[in-house]
């Protein structure tokens, strides 16, 4: 094989449980579950962080949140940081993007700041509304004569808003930039990031895509009568109203109906990303690239989708908000159809991606390479003993600072400077239900977890403090 390309697909808040191929058997994903066949499923794999600009920073970089310096949405990267697309263009690859990157805030109509991020051909949107004229997917929509507020005037049906149709979506958008991008560097070797921002909220499919899932066969939340009275305030808080913008909604007032019509929303959602991930494959294909790419399709974090009564995000832990697909492929030189059980982070793509291109992995790297799984030289139920997660009072929650350490057993998280956390038996607790914190019979294994994230928080410090020319 000669230099490798990189396709990386990257959503944004789709939860591990939602490829058909992985275990979701009401969900239509063929394409990926293609790519799954045709590679390595990491099904055990987290994000350092549970929200996007952290978690962002956290697997472009291949260090954790504490390391970057990127800790919360609104925070700018700092410009000594070097992501992955810059060490790959430094080594001759062309290197874009389409949709968004978030390592900057680019709230009340401020376009995100970028450092010296590698990407050639920058392709940026943030999300489908027109905020910034420097949107390049409402530009795309008005050279088709098209306007973003006349497409989403759809209606809204409860807590689920009918959007943009298929054709003039942001994430056929953003298939439609990738399939040019792949036309037109044939000749050289590329590196792209496609970011669409679906399954993120609001909930708003194309209508086309919404009628193909019936809300009545959805599934309800997960939750326990009860469960809140033993879980943190921030989780009761979040238990009432969903807070986030854009789509903050009273959760409290749902009604199973509710509920269920979100959910379908949300795999209808699902389903536009995998037809679009067709597309891009098909085209990959014809242009005779696939044997020399390697494809990845991951998302950056999860979705609550209504379990423990929450849904979007905040400084939650559960495996809804932490737990992500994570498949990796490429024909012949990768093992096909493998399943990789063992405890995996995001931090460590970075690393296997230079491996992999026969690239330098810099000091400052704290990931550890996923090589050894892809090429079948690993044991696939072992890669970490544990994973790392951290949050960083990212918004209306107060003073909330959690850090998260799992086992293939247990859970521990701590809310720093408070007296609140979570512990669970995951063995016999493995949807997160009872809250261990305060059970007399559990702490001495509450002290031995607490030593753990400890130890996992201090290793995690920055190995090789970033520089320039360093790189």
């Amino acid at each position: 094989m000669s230099t490798p390309n990189i396709l990386w697909l990257c959503t944004d808040q789709q939860r591990y449980d939602t490829i058909r191929s992985l275990g979701n058997d009401l969900i239509r994903t063929p394409n990926i579950d293609k790519l799954v066949n045709e590679g390595v499923a990491f099904t055990q794999a987290y994000c350092q962080s549970p929200v996007c600009s952290p978690s962002r920073a956290s697997f472009l970089t291949g260090r954790y949140p504490r390391t970057t310096r990127c800790r919360q949405n609104g925070q700018t990267i700092p410009a000594d940081e070097v992501l992955v697309s810059r060490m790959f263009a430094n080594a001759g690859y062309r290197c874009g993007l389409a949709g968004k990157l978030h390592l900057a805030s680019c709230s009340e109509g401020k376009v995100e700041e970028r450092i010296d991020d590698g990407y050639h051909d920058f392709h940026w949107s943030h999300h489908p509304q027109p905020d910034w004229p420097e949107n390049a997917y409402t530009q795309w929509l008005r050279s088709k004569g098209q306007s973003w507020k006349d497409l989403y005037s759809g209606p809204s049906t409860g807590f689920v808003k009918v959007g943009v149709p298929a054709e003039f979506h942001q994430t056929k958008w953003c298939a439609d930039t990738t399939i040019d991008f792949i036309r037109s560097n044939q000749d050289r070797p590329w590196f792209f990031s496609f970011n669409c921002f679906d399954p993120h909220h609001a909930f708003d499919p194309p209508p086309e895509y919404l009628a193909k899932y019936n809300p009545d066969d959805m599934p309800l939340p997960k939750f326990e009568s009860g469960e809140l009275d033993a879980k943190t305030t921030f989780q009761r808080l979040d238990s009432v109203w969903a807070h986030n913008s854009p789509g903050e909604f009273h959760t409290a007032a749902m009604t199973d109906a509710d509920r269920r019509q979100v959910t379908a929303a949300y795999y209808a959602m699902c389903e536009l990303i995998d037809d679009q991930v067709g597309r891009i494959m098909d085209s990959l294909e014809r242009s005779g690239q696939r044997e020399n790419t390697i494809v990845i399709f991951m998302s950056d974090h999860g979705e609550m989708l209504g379990d423990h009564g929450i849904y979007f995000k905040g400084p939650h832990f559960y495996d809804e908000a932490i737990h992500v697909p994570l498949v990796i492929s490429a024909p012949d030189r990768f093992q096909a159809g493998l399943r990789v059980g063992g405890l995996t982070e995001l931090v460590d793509l970075v690393p296997t991606l230079l491996e992999a291109a026969d690239m330098e992995v810099p000091k400052r790297v704290q990931g550890k390479s996923l090589l050894p799984h892809l090429t079948g030289q690993a044991d696939p139920a072992h890669h970490r003993d544990t994973v790392f997660c951290e949050y960083y009072n990212s918004w209306t929650h107060g003073d909330a600072y959690g850090t998260m350490l799992r086992t293939t057993r247990e859970k521990f998280i701590v809310y720093h400077g408070t007296d609140q956390g979570e512990l669970y038996d995951l063995n016999s607790d493995p949807d997160e239900f009872t809250n261990l914190w305060t059970s007399p019979d559990h702490q001495s294994l509450k002290l031995r977890l607490m030593q753990q994230c400890f130890d996992a928080s201090v290793l995690g410090m920055d190995p090789w403090p970033p520089r320039r020319g360093a790189f």
